[in-house]
């Protein structure tokens, strides 16, 4: 028999259940109230078709039944939420109401069952989500705009990007206005990419704007000019007139700049050599002797190359008791 998952539960094929639509009823409210597995969710949507009415009428009744031997529900709040004993009845009672209320295609029932007090930012998102489901497309659009407007947190973050999605598909001319509320309220990189591409051919009229928004956050603008826009010159001049402190992008963007002047990353690949060799890891040791091999390849031929041998020696006098370190040197074939 059919399982649901942690998303709703769609049967490969309910309405050849080899069951009576009564005994798959009695199954669904065992497995969701009486069985020992508890992280999996049975979607009566999806289980409708092969319920058929009589089934249908008496899975309601069986949860009707559950909810009076309940009572009525207890004042709550995010902590007492979870700690009462029947947390989890009350928790698969409130998803069947919320699914039955899609199945039913009531609006008001949706918003009520999904929204409840409105007081969390995902439970407007979850409202967004089923009356799209039901396709109230515009009332879906609205209150996934809500949720984005609720808070800064990551929830009303999450609720953004589901509410561009929302009008990349059916407001299309909306998007681009979306896309740059959401950056200018969370500039990231990402958000600035998502703009970028809902901008298109109009890019232009919005890259000083971006630019200048990130350099308040220079991993940001570092990110999205060496990642996004692929730009590793601009990446390079933003990193250095900004002071980047973010050694693995530094990294990153080292190697990608060696590429057009090797010497140039010399000093960078110093300062991270430096940086590892401030713990003592055999990890540590491993990649700042790495990272000095790769210095001399750089240097190979050039007026550096003694540099580099000055400062592989420095750093063999100034750890000559790290005996690992040593041997990774050595490893390495360093001098």
């Amino acid at each position: 028999m059919p399982v649901g998952a942690c998303s709703p539960c769609i049967p490969s094929r309910p309405a050849r259940a080899l069951v009576s639509p009564a005994r798959l009823a009695d199954w669904m409210i065992t497995f969701q109230f009486d069985g020992v597995v508890d992280f999996f969710e049975l979607d009566p949507v999806a289980y409708a078709p092969a319920l058929g009415a009589s089934g249908m009428a008496r899975y309601r009744g069986r949860l009707a039944d559950i909810a009076a031997e309940l009572g009525p529900r207890p004042a709550e709040d995010a902590t007492t939420r979870w700690s009462s004993p029947d947390s989890h009845t009350r928790f698969t009672l409130d998803w069947n109401e919320q699914r039955l209320a899609v199945l039913d295609r009531d609006v008001a029932e949706v918003i009520w069952t999904h929204a409840r007090d409105q007081r969390v930012a995902a439970w407007l998102e979850d409202t967004a989500r089923a009356l799209a489901e039901i396709e109230q497309i515009d009332l879906a659009i609205e209150w996934a705009q809500r949720a984005t407007d609720f808070d800064d947190g990551h929830q009303s973050v999450h609720a953004a990007k589901y509410w561009c999605e929302l009008l990349a598909t059916h407001r299309r001319s909306e998007l681009l206005a979306a896309r740059l509320a959401v950056f200018r309220r969370w500039p990231t990189s990402s958000h600035a990419n998502a703009l970028r591409t809902a901008a298109g051919s109009a890019w232009g009229e919005h890259t000083d704007e971006v630019m200048t928004t990130l350099s308040a956050r220079p991993r940001e603008a570092v990110s999205f000019a060496l990642y996004t826009l692929r730009d590793v010159p601009l990446a390079w001049e933003v990193a250095h007139s900004l002071t980047l402190e973010d050694d693995r992008l530094w990294a990153d963007l080292a190697k990608a700049y060696e590429k057009l002047d090797p010497l140039a990353v010399l000093p960078v690949l110093t300062l991270l050599t430096l940086g590892e060799l401030e713990v003592a890891d055999a990890k540590r040791y491993r990649y700042a002797a790495r990272r000095l091999a790769r210095m001399r390849g750089l240097a190979a031929g050039t007026d550096k190359a003694v540099e580099v041998d000055a400062l592989i020696a420095e750093l063999r006098e100034t750890h000559r008791r790290r005996t690992r370190l040593q041997q990774e040197f050595d490893r390495a074939c360093l001098p």
